[in-house]
C-alpha cells in the first residue's frame, strides 16, 4: 500500500531554501523499511525534493544502470561519507511536484511491504518500483485517452470474471501482461486471452491492433473475450473498477502490490482518478475461440512486406466460434 506522504511533504517544506548556496544533500529521517532508513531530502544548490534510502550492507554493482524517467532520476549518493549504500530518488525541475510526491509514497510503501525480506530485497523492490514509474511516465504521465480508458475497463471487467470463476488471484494478476504491450492481454494456463471492449450499440465491432494479436501460432489455445459497455448511472467508473479488483485481492499483499505495478504500467495513476468520470455498465460479453476460419489477419495470410495493421472485426459475423466462458477456461487449463 502507498505510504502517507504528509511527513515527506512537511520535511521537504522545512528543508526548502536551506543551503541554497551550498552543494550536497540535506535530509530529515522520516521512517524506515526494515533496517533501511528513509529520509526526505533536498539536493543543493538545485533545491530538488528527494527520497534518500540507506542500505547498510547491501551493495549495487558499479555497472548497474539505474532507472531514469520523465520528471525524476535515481542516483547513488553519499550524503554523510559513511561508506554505506545510499540511493536517491530525486525530482527533476521539469517534474510535477504532486506526481513526484505520489511516486515517493508509492515507492516507500512498496519497500515497507517487503521489509521482512531483508535489505537486498528492499533495494530490489525500490528499483523495480521506480522502473514501473519509469514505464508509466514514458506514456506521457497524463490521464489515459478515452480509448485506453475503455480498454483498461474491459481488462478489469474480465479480471473480475476470472476471479469469480475460481482462477487463482496470483495467476490472474501475474498473467495480465497487456500493460507490457504483449501480443495478448492475459497469458493463462496453456494459452492466452485477448480482451476487447466496445461501447457501440450497433453490431459488435472490436479493433485489432497487430498481426500477432489474433495469431494462435503465438499462443494456443487463444480466445478473444469481448464486452459491450453502456455508459449509464448503473455502471462503475474506472477508479471504482480498480477498487473492486483490489478489494477482491485483500489478504494477498504480494498480489496487490503486483496489481498496482501492472496498473501503473498500463498508464493508470490515482493522481488522475478524478478525471475518470465515465461509467461502464457491462451489457453483453462474448468469448470466442480463435482458430482456423476465424476472421483475422496474421503474418501468414498477408502479402510479404505488410508488417503492421490496424483493422476492425464485427463479432456478429463470428458466431460459430462462440464458447462459454467456463469452457474456455477449461481449455486453457486454469480450472478443473
Amino acid at each position: 500500500m502507498p505510504r502517507p506522504i504528509d511527513e515527506f511533504l512537511a520535511a521537504w517544506a522545512a528543508l526548502s531554501g536551506l543551503g541554497e548556496e551550498e552543494s550536497g544533500w540535506r535530509g530529515i529521517p522520516v521512517t524506515s523499511a526494515g533496517v533501511c532508513e528513509l529520509m526526505a531530502a533536498r539536493r543543493f544548490p538545485g533545491n530538488e525534493e528527494a527520497l534518500l534510502a540507506c542500505f547498510p550492507t547491501a551493495r549495487l554493482e558499479s555497472s548497474e544502470r539505474l532507472p531514469e524517467g520523465k520528471g525524476f532520476e535515481v542516483v547513488r549518493a553519499d550524503p554523510f561519507g559513511d561508506c554505506r549504500t545510499w540511493i536517491a530518488l530525486s525530482r527533476k525541475e521539469s517534474g510535477s511536484p504532486e506526481l513526484f510526491a505520489e511516486m515517493v509514497g508509492d515507492v516507500a510503501g512498496a519497500m515497507d511491504t517487503e521489509a521482512a525480506g531483508g535489505e537486498a530485497v528492499i533495494l530490489r523492490t525500490m528499483l523495480r518500483r521506480v522502473r514501473m514509474w519509469q514505464q508509466f511516465m514514458s506514456r506521457g504521465a497524463g490521464p489515459l485517452s478515452p480509448e485506453a480508458e475503455l480498454g483498461l475497463a474491459g481488462e478489469l471487467y474480465f479480471m473480475t470474471l476470472l476471479l469469480d470463476a475460481g482462477v487463482l488471484p496470483e495467476s490472474v494478476v501475474r498473467g495480465w501482461v497487456g500493460p507490457d504491450d504483449a501480443p495478448q492481454d492475459f497469458l493463462l494456463g496453456d494459452g492466452a486471452i485477448e480482451v476487447k471492449a466496445t461501447m457501440s450499440s450497433s453490431g459488435f465491432p472490436v479493433k485489432i491492433g497487430s498481426l500477432e494479436q489474433l495469431d494462435d501460432a503465438v499462443a494456443s489455445p487463444l480466445f478473444l473475450a469481448a464486452v459491450r459497455f453502456a455508459s449509464t448511472e448503473g455502471g462503475a467508473t474506472l477508479p471504482e473498477m480498480v477498487a473492486e479488483v483490489s478489494r477482491r485481492l485483500e489478504g494477498e499483499p504480494g498480489v496487490t502490490t503486483h496489481l498496482s505495478e501492472r496498473l501503473m504500467a498500463a498508464g493508470y495513476s490515482e493522481t488522475h482518478a478524478g478525471q475518470y468520470s465515465r461509467r461502464f455498465e457491462p451489457k453483453e460479453k462474448r468469448v470466442l475461440f480463435v482458430t482456423e476460419g476465424f476472421p483475422r489477419l496474421t503474418p501468414g495470410v498477408v502479402p510479404p512486406g505488410v508488417t503492421r495493421v490496424l483493422y476492425e472485426i464485427n463479432l456478429d459475423h463470428a458466431g460459430e466460434f462462440l464458447r462459454e466462458f467456463e469452457v474456455a477456461l477449461s481449455q486453457l487449463g486454469t480450472t478443473k
